[in-house]
């Protein structure tokens, strides 16, 4: 009897952003902005001023409290699965990281010129991401993709990118970084299965 497939990167990066929480959560109050800028969040003068580069990818696993990573991981989870068993382990991460990356750095450089830059943390970005390269590849499939619709997809993109507006505290501009650098990384990897 043949195994169905599993998403094991999706997975594998549920278990990594949840540990670091919660071995963060030993040692201090990851909802505190200072306690996770020593522990790698996203901050323009550390990255600008002290060359802290590494900042741009270990804050996408750091969470500013446990709601903050339950949101992100049950999208992870329900848009991860989808997208690597569609298109594979290695796309998938370079999609995930890639727009994880680009996201940030969408954020950092609107960073750059703001009077007041904002400590940042979060997968969102990078989640993002898999929201746009999912559009995409349900767009390459004629607009579905098992239960996934196109007009589904283009809602959840406009309602998630909504909800980040009408809400405090969130880095719309790695969301919006992330969905359309998620979508182009997907144009340039995915070849439709025939």
């Amino acid at each position: 009897m043949r195994q169905k497939p599993e998403a094991i990167c999706t997975v594998a990066l549920i278990v990594i952003n949840a540990a670091v929480f919660f071995i963060l959560t030993l040692f201090g109050d990851t909802e505190d902005a200072l306690f996770m800028l020593q522990h790698g969040a996203m901050y323009e003068p550390y990255i600008i001023d002290g060359h802290e580069y590494y900042r741009i990818f270990t804050c996408m696993f750091l969470h500013f409290g446990i709601s903050h990573l339950l949101n992100n991981m049950v999208l992870l989870g329900a848009l991860g699965w989808n997208l690597e068993l569609e298109i594979g382990k290695i796309r998938f991460l370079i999609i995930y990281l890639g727009s994880g990356i680009a996201g940030n750095i969408v954020s950092l450089i609107y960073d750059i010129s703001s009077v007041q830059p904002a400590v940042s943390a979060g997968a969102s970005g990078a989640i993002f991401g898999l929201m746009g390269a999912l559009l995409y590849v349900v767009i390459a499939n004629r607009g579905r993709l098992g239960r996934i619709s196109g007009r589904g997809m283009l809602i959840m993109v406009a309602l998630s990118l909504y909800f980040g507006f009408t809400s405090g505290g969130v880095n719309n501009l790695a969301h919006i970084g992330g969905v359309i650098s998620g979508f182009i990384l997907a144009v340039l990897l995915y070849r439709k299965k025939y």
